[in-house]
């Protein structure tokens, strides 16, 4: 079942501001609120780069 609510309410802040890490990491500019302006190209390489760094996150704990 698919879900938009977060399991842990104040994990929202927080994913916003990795959000808007990789956003800037990528060279695209988010605003805070509605980004529906974006390209798919810039939305997918926001979440590219997201995905990216938990994987990094993961092979770095495991070590």
């Amino acid at each position: 079942m698919a879900s938009n609510k977060h399991v842990v309410p104040e994990a929202k802040e927080a994913m916003e501001r990795f959000k808007m890490e990789a956003a800037s990491e990528v060279g695209v500019n988010l605003k805070n609120g509605y980004n529906g302006d974006l390209t798919s190209k810039q939305a997918g390489s926001i979440g590219g780069q997201m995905v990216k760094k938990m994987i990094e996150s993961y092979e770095n704990s495991i070590k």
